[in-house]
């Protein structure tokens, strides 16, 4: 089982090991954050919240820019250097001491997190075999949630101490994972950066292709599951079933663990573009399917079955978050054109932080006010976003086709090389194939 867990040699496994170190600092901070900017700091929870809406704001409007700017100057150099530029907001909150400069802090951090995560994926994309990403990015979403684990349970220490100086070792422990994860993503071979365009050249954009759009706005649906856990979900627990609030920490370890073991597992079956789509809407079902089921934990009875309700609930509901996943990254990768990886990943991702940004509002309005009808909602919002990826995924693959016909023609939009026939896959000879003798193959607090 242990092998199962660790990523074949090579760029896979020093991307998981960055992966692994840059998230336990995060999930110390996680624990830690609000409590400190409260506590010790002294601002509102209003202050708190709106700086932090403002600061995810701006990496949204800056993502896809600062992705474009990844492929041109290449996609290693500008993961190592965002993810210096989070070390140094994390570092700058040891001297935090009000408002204006918290905004300032929490922007430079959501910037240098979230650019530096989607440079990170483009450098995936550019080191690792086309047919081996889905495989490899289920062992990066493993050391993720490995990471955040390992860093909840040292904020926990933190909390029991309660001390301006045990906050401030969580923020040190932060900054110096990002520097270290920098420096272990800066041994990943580069990529060659994406040209500028000649004069007068037509380039593809993100925001010009339709298909791509569609399937992330898609995914932004889907990955409301996120927020969910956090914020609905415990108001949900308190105020409408008998459970104890504890049960919610169990639920938040289910998911964590089930995903470290059994990610690269569920991952594995997905091989193609008609694959995933098939992957999404069975995770879109199962995440229905785990509403219909909360639903029912809000029905009154003993607190004992409002707990394996909502256990139930939560195993059927991190099933369909790593089906979904598999599935989603595939799309993501196999949807856009080569040469523009930092763009599109940059774009796809900011579907999650739109989904943090409004998620909270929305679900709480819809499943803690409004009760069960909240929930059969949602679920058949999950349902029918997973089966609309399938249209949506045939009409990227006829989108792809189409600019395969346009580029042989003369055009110059870059297709991914898996649509040439004609032409040999690039040699990778720094990325080594996994063994077929090697392991087997079998989703915040949490935040990406």
């Amino acid at each position: 089982m242990i092998k199962t867990l660790i990523p074949p040699p090579g760029p896979p496994r020093t991307l998981a090991l960055a992966q692994l170190i840059s998230r336990t600092g995060d999930g110390a901070y996680y624990v830690t954050a609000a409590l400190f900017f409260t506590t010790v700091v002294g601002l509102s929870p209003a202050e708190l919240g709106l700086g932090l809406t403002v600061a995810w704001t701006v990496a949204l409007v800056l993502g896809v820019p600062l992705g474009h700017l990844a492929d041109r100057r290449g996609v290693r150099g500008t993961a190592v250097f965002f993810f210096c530029c989070a070390a140094v907001a994390v570092g700058s909150y040891l001297f935090v001491r009000s408002f204006p400069l918290f905004v300032l802090s929490a922007s430079l951090y959501a910037v240098g997190q979230r650019s530096g995560s989607a440079a990170q994926q483009a450098l995936l994309a550019g080191v690792v075999p086309k047919e081996q990403l889905t495989r490899v990015r289920a062992f990066l979403q493993a050391s993720y949630n490995a990471g955040l684990s390992v860093g909840a349970a040292l904020g926990g220490i933190v909390l029991l101490f309660d001390a301006r100086e045990a906050y401030l070792a969580a923020f040190a422990l932060d900054s110096a994972g990002f520097v270290v994860a920098a420096l272990v993503l800066w041994r990943v071979p580069a990529v060659a950066p994406t040209p500028a365009a000649a004069k007068g050249e037509k380039t593809q954009t993100v925001f010009k292709d339709r298909p791509y759009v569609a399937a992330s706005l898609l995914n932004l649906v889907l990955v409301l599951h996120v927020p969910l856990i956090d914020v609905a979900l415990p108001l949900w627990i308190v105020g409408h079933t008998e459970a104890p609030a504890w049960v919610l920490s169990v639920m938040f370890v289910l998911n964590t663990l089930a995903v470290v073991v059994f990610q690269v597992r569920v991952a594995r079956g997905v091989s193609d573009l008609a694959g995933a789509a098939r992957y999404v809407v069975r995770g879109g079902l199962l995440l229905g399917a785990g509403c219909v089921v909360f639903a029912f934990s809000g029905s009154g009875g003993s607190a004992w079955s409002a707990i394996l309700l909502l256990i139930t609930a939560a195993a059927v509901q991190t099933l369909g978050e790593m089906v979904q996943m598999a599935g989603t990254w595939e799309i993501s990768f196999g949807l856009a054109p080569d040469g523009k990886h930092g763009e599109y990943q940059a774009f796809f991702g900011s579907g999650l932080t739109v989904a943090e940004i409004v998620g909270p509002l929305a679900l709480t309005g819809m499943l803690v006010y409004w009760g069960w009808p909240g929930w059969l909602l949602l679920g058949a919002l999950f349902a029918a976003a997973g089966f609309a990826m399938i249209p949506v995924v045939r009409w990227g693959e006829r989108r792809l086709a189409e600019r395969l016909v346009t580029a042989e023609g003369g055009g110059e939009t870059p297709v991914p090389d898996a649509l040439r026939k004609d032409t040999p896959a690039p040699d990778r000879k720094d990325t080594p194939a996994p063994d077929a003798s090697g392991p087997d193959v079998p989703g915040e607090l949490a935040r990406s």
